[in-house]
């Protein structure tokens, strides 16, 4: 992956990025705030309305790109996804835009990591695991002394039947392998309306950078969100709010 230096200065984008071009957007610390638990962020109605706009603005070109599954997606933002497509389980779901999900169906392995990871920290104060639809992740940002025994155990188990590791911001995840952000991102350009439209893609978190990549290489930008690191994106943001501001400016 060929990633940019976290010291050099990587610009606010211009508003005229977003001219004729297709929009991915990540959920999770890039249209909201990150919060303790997977359940509590907070949707308000102008990001209802923002994600209208966009989906009208650039004619349907809009999909959202989470980790979280399409369902979870849905029970935040089904109101306002009518133009708009969803990816879910870090690129293993697809589902355009009025249209059918597809997705492979759910390993028996994770039905195994998921007793065992509910076995060991199920009872533990401050972690909370997250059943997804292709995934099962420990989030451990209220009991970060966890880490390295969350890590480890999810790491063992993505030795096994095709499954493989996923770290982002306080929490392991394990999820299906041959699946990634970019990926998914690959396969909505190919189909109407995102073909032939230079993608641009938002997120905050290493779960995103296979999309960063993904769209530099069909001419393309990621835009980062947050602080400066090392990263495939060409822009940055400095935070959710800020974004929120230049897509309304943008759109």
């Amino acid at each position: 992956m060929q990633v940019s230096s976290a010291s050099a200065a990587l610009v606010e984008p211009p508003f005229s990025l977003l001219r004729d071009a297709s929009l991915f957007l990540d959920f999770d610390g890039t249209l909201v705030e990150l919060a303790q638990r997977p359940d509590g962020v907070a949707v308000d109605e102008a990001l209802h309305t923002l994600l209208q706009r966009l989906g009208e603005r650039l004619d349907g070109r809009v999909a959202i790109v989470s980790g979280r599954s399409i369902a979870q997606i849905d029970d935040f933002l089904g109101r306002s996804l009518g133009r708009i497509a969803v990816v879910g389980s870090h690129g293993a779901e697809i589902r355009r835009a009025g249209g059918a999900i597809v997705r492979p169906e759910r390993p028996a392995a994770l039905e195994t990591a998921e007793a065992a990871f509910t076995e060991r920290f199920g009872n533990r104060p401050g972690v909370v695991i997250e059943v997804k639809s292709l995934g099962v992740a420990i989030h451990y940002r209220m009991a970060p002394e966890v880490e390295a025994e969350a890590r480890a155990l999810v790491e063992a188990f993505a030795r096994h039947d095709g499954l493989e590791v996923q770290h982002g911001k306080m929490m392991a995840e394990l999820r299906m392998a041959g699946h990634d952000k970019g990926t998914a991102i690959a396969a909505l350009l190919e189909d109407a309306p995102f073909l032939g439209h230079a993608p641009i893609f938002v997120g905050d978190d290493l779960t995103d950078e296979p999309g960063f990549v993904l769209c530099a290489r069909h001419g393309g930008a990621g835009i980062l969100i947050g602080s400066p690191r090392d990263t495939a994106a060409r822009f940055r943001i400095e935070d959710v709010w800020s974004l929120r501001r230049w897509l309304e400016a943008a759109a």
